[in-house]
């Protein structure tokens, strides 16, 4: 009720009093045309103070106009990306085809109910039965996207944020730095981007729960390359959260922090904008991902203490020579882990001595920190190394045996020649017993079987099945003859 009677004041009683005044002065100029000029002075002193009541007070009410249509803007052509919320009001133009909007409120409250112009109700319940709409709900927010939606006067009603804006969601854009003309596999990128809506930068930390920012790899299967039909690779996903790379949370700027071990060749950058009603694509010019700059060899027992020597230079093409550092570590063949560091300001190549502690595989780990040849700084995992110790072999010398030693060999050798010939006759032996066994024991069964069974038994039975058999033997031949 205050504002509406200052805005009363502001926009009717205060021109009214300033044209009052304004025509009060011309009436008084025209009376006193012929005083003194001390009052003409007095006169033109009030014009000037009248004229400047004037001009503030139409700032004043332009301003006031502005602020009026700051609360319900028009969404379509030329509608403002966060619209402040007029107890929860807001309006759509007729020429508003599509629209997505978010609505932030308390944590846990309930999903708003949306209120169309005519006084229908939109609720989460009725998404799947009205295609008119589309409806996303977490414990924070509502994501409402809007297919011909009635022009008019909008509302929402729930536990809206009393500094929630209603983000009209069209036109969102990834703005990220641009990737590096010279990159390498194995290399950490850190890069950071922020999204535009309708081209006004989004800096709402609400609104990062809304979005999911990612970027791949994706193969051009150029067959020149290594990564030929290597298909798509994930490199990086951005955060707003104030950890690992990302420097400040909800400030509006993402960071991603790129892992490129992957094989080096030509990709397709494309990054991609998710909510959780639509997506957006962004596909970036070509790159090409050399192939890792970090050149690694050994020698074995290469100093004198018999030590083996690790040697760690770089492509010259691409980085300085005088300024990288190594840092790593090494797994000996007896699983103990030597960490190591080579920081050293010299040319060419970095070495390290590795204690030779045993016969096995040794795999070294390392970073290397180094710069390129443009001045940029980078970080490379270099892919691990490995080589292998083998023990020496044995060489036994043969030394001829005393004569003593032979005839004793002789002797034990005569004696196991008649053991020899003993066992060679015994194997046939037990077979034979064994056969002798078997036939005994038949012929017991076939006497026990006819003492009991002397019409029935088991041989009579095989002697009338054989005269059976002769006697089919004449008429298969006779119908074999008739065939």
């Amino acid at each position: 009720m205050n504002q509406t009677l200052l805005l009363i004041d502001r926009l009717l009683f205060r021109p009214i009093t300033i044209a009052f005044s304004f025509c009060t002065l011309v009436l008084g100029l025209g009376r006193n045309i012929s005083r003194s000029r001390a009052v003409v002075k007095l006169l033109i002193t009030q014009l000037h103070i009248t004229i400047l009541i004037f001009a503030v007070s139409s700032i004043s009410i332009a301003n006031e106009t502005l602020r009026i249509q700051d609360k319900i803007i028009p969404i379509g052509s030329e509608y403002q990306n966060s619209i402040q919320i007029l107890n929860n009001r807001f309006r759509i133009d007729a020429d508003v085809k599509e629209v997505t909007i978010v609505f932030f409120r308390e944590f846990g409250s309930p999903p708003i109910v949306l209120v169309r112009p005519d006084g229908s109700k939109l609720y989460l319940e009725n998404d799947l039965e009205d295609d008119s709409f589309n409806w996303f709900e977490t414990d924070t927010y509502d994501m409402i996207s809007l297919s011909e939606p009635m022009p008019g006067p909008w509302q929402a009603i729930g536990d809206v944020l009393p500094d929630s804006r209603i983000m009209v969601i069209a036109g969102i854009t990834l703005h990220a730095d641009p990737i590096p003309a010279t990159i390498f596999s194995g290399e950490t990128i850190k890069q950071t981007a922020y999204l535009e809506n309708a081209g006004s930068r989004i800096d709402m930390s609400g609104f990062r729960d809304v979005v999911t920012l990612s970027i791949e790899f994706v193969s051009t299967n150029n067959p020149d390359y290594p990564n030929f039909g290597l298909g798509s690779r994930p490199i990086a996903r951005f955060e707003d959260n104030g950890l690992g790379f990302d420097e400040y949370e909800a400030d509006g700027t993402f960071t991603g922090q790129f892992d490129l071990k992957i094989t080096e060749g030509e990709y397709k950058p494309i990054f991609t904008v998710r909510t959780p009603l639509f997506s957006r694509e962004q596909i970036s010019e070509n790159i090409v991902l050399l192939p890792s700059p970090i050149n690694v060899s050994h020698i074995l027992e290469g100093n004198d203490r018999g030590d083996h020597v690790l040697n760690v230079g770089v492509n010259t093409e691409y980085l300085k020579a005088s300024d990288f550092v190594v840092d790593g570590s090494v797994r000996h063949p007896n699983g103990e882990i030597a960490n190591f560091s080579l920081t050293e300001a010299t040319m060419g190549e970095r070495s390290l001595d590795i204690l030779n502690s045993d016969y096995g595989i040794y795999k070294v780990n390392m970073s290397v920190f180094a710069q390129t040849l443009d001045g940029r700084d980078l970080v490379l995992s270099v892919p691990e190394y490995s080589f292998v110790t083998s023990a020496p072999e044995i060489i036994v010398e043969a030394t001829p045996a005393p004569e003593t030693e032979l005839e004793d060999v002789a002797i034990q050798l005569q004696i196991q020649e008649p053991e020899d010939e003993s066992q060679s006759y015994l194997i046939p032996a037990i077979i034979i017993n064994i056969i002798l066994l078997i036939i005994g024991i038949l012929v017991i069964l076939l006497v026990v079987n006819k003492r009991k069974h002397p019409n029935n038994h088991y041989m009579l039975r095989v002697k009338q099945k054989i005269e059976q058999l002769k006697k089919k033997q004449p008429e298969i031949k006779s119908q074999d003859a008739n065939a």
